[in-house]
């Protein structure tokens, strides 16, 4: 399936889209499996091994818990954060995890076997799962007691091994091909399928459509424009419910290092001093909707990967700032905004789609410009779209916030999506605006194309330290005391 906005775009829960939307993913994905090859009734025990990043950093991330939830049945689009502690706190009392709402077994967080210091080849974001028919499940790391292994070893039933990419998206092992090749040709009948900044400008000026009118095109080859509309409209109000969720929360962040929550003092503060909306605030507003989207975030409430959750809350920010600030908003209909939520949403999706397809939006892959950099250079994409940029300039406006991205190592504190990444996002939300706003300010003709800008993020990514990308190895994770 070509990527498209509502898969860069999708409801999940925190604090983590690589780390724990994705891992839930697949372990709703094989629990489907167990239940539709109808071997439940047979499985008497589990098998689940992490390694690389989501061993590494998967305690702070919420990694061993999402994969329990996922093995349940769960899909992270659906469960919502009241679920997520009744499973987890009867779990943890009971000792019993449900597979697939169909075999009740003897498992828990601390039967999960953790090989941080191993890298599978396709991803760092590896995990295996594996059941067996009878005995304990103790087969080696590489699953090979099977049903033709020594006496009394357990029968392997059922197995598989899948990467977490980043934003939520999974690669199930051996299928990295088909799945490639699945994608070429869904991309194929697209009415204007695009793979590089350069190709999209050049639909948009072959046909003299705008960013977001080749992305609405593209995304009615699979479902109509009033289903994308009311989509897209439903994720703008999931962002605002959560940034409502977090404004009611008070005291200290999940996890230990002792944050803070800033978003409820910091909203009552704006509402004492800017009673009429005064633009000279609205940066405190941004930073505001950043830091409460990504407090939601830390504390495994329900978010919109946008593109990752470690970046959930940039594009969200932004958009706040396209329909209360931009010039004309304060008379804009209720219509008037709903097309802005709309526009920014399809045009920031267009360049989501270029790093996604030619780079990465991984932190475990590309260290954190393949988050925040990448959220922000489609935060000001969509932000130059909504305030009439041309293609050129709405390009440009993405180049600019990407390349002063560069760079950007992951390195959270402990582990949580908190330090540095909840401030992070408020600080590359201003640089969006910033950008959106020098673009517009030129004719849309710059040295460096956004292409350029994406291939040296990837090369930098590579060329990055191991410890600079989710590990807890190095930067601020080892530098700073934890308590």
């Amino acid at each position: 399936m070509a990527v498209g906005v509502f898969e860069l775009f999708s409801v999940g829960i925190g604090p983590s889209s690589s780390h724990t939307v994705g891992p839930m993913r697949a372990g709703a994905v094989f629990a489907r499996e167990l239940r539709e090859k109808g071997l439940l009734d047979r499985v008497a025990s589990l098998r689940v091994d992490l390694y690389g990043s989501l061993a590494a950093t998967g305690h702070g991330h919420g990694t061993f818990t999402a994969v329990l939830l996922g093995l349940e049945g769960f899909e992270p689009e659906e469960i919502l954060p009241d679920q997520v502690e009744e499973r987890l706190a009867s779990i943890a009392g009971t000792g019993k995890l449900n597979l697939a709402g169909g075999a009740l077994l003897t498992y828990g967080v601390e039967d999960m076997v953790l090989h941080p210091l191993t890298v599978l080849p396709r991803h760092t974001n590896g995990m295996r799962f594996q059941v067996f028919a009878a005995g304990d499940g103790a087969a080696d790391a590489e699953g090979s007691a099977g049903a033709d292994g020594p006496s009394g070893s357990p029968e392997l039933l059922h197995e598989a091994t899948f990467f977490s990419v980043g934003g939520g998206f999974i690669v199930r092992e051996g299928e990295e091909q088909s799945a490639q090749t699945e994608l070429d040709e869904s991309k194929k009948e697209l009415p204007f399928p695009f793979r590089t900044a350069a190709e999209l400008l050049g639909r948009c000026a072959s046909k003299g459509l705008s960013i977001s009118d080749i992305m609405l095109i593209n995304e009615k080859a699979s479902r109509s424009e009033e289903e994308i509309r009311e989509g897209l409209k439903h994720i703008w109000s999931v962002m605002e419910g959560c940034v409502e969720s977090s404004l009611k929360r008070e005291g200290l962040l999940p996890g230990g290092l002792k944050v803070r929550r800033r978003a409820p003092d910091w909203h009552e503060r704006l509402l004492k001093e800017d009673k009429d909306r005064d633009p000279k605030y609205w940066q405190e507003w941004v930073n505001l909707i950043a830091l409460a989207v990504n407090e939601e975030n830390a504390s495994g409430g329900r978010v919109v990967t946008a593109p990752t959750n470690g970046a959930a809350g940039i594009i969200p920010a932004v958009l706040y700032y396209a329909l209360n600030y931009a010039p004309g908003m304060d008379q804009a209909t209720q219509e008037d905004k709903d097309d802005v939520v709309v526009t920014f949403l399809l045009a920031a999706g267009a360049v989501g789609v270029l790093y996604k397809e030619q780079a990465s939006i991984s932190g475990a892959e590309v260290g954190c410009q393949g988050e925040v950099g990448s959220a922000s250079s489609m935060a000001a994409a969509g932000l130059a779209e909504v305030m009439g940029g041309t293609p050129a300039q709405v390009e440009n406006a993405a180049e600019i916030a990407m390349e002063h991205n560069l760079g950007l190592t992951c390195d959270p504190i402990g582990g949580l999506v908190q330090v540095p990444c909840i401030e992070r996002n408020a600080i590359a939300a201003a640089k969006a605006i910033n950008a959106a706003k020098m673009a517009l300010w030129g004719d849309g003709s710059h040295r460096v194309s956004l292409d350029e800008v994406i291939v040296t993020m990837r090369e930098t990514g590579k060329d990055m330290s191991h410890k600079y990308k989710e590990t807890a190895m190095g930067g601020l994770a080892v530098n700073v005391v934890e308590c």
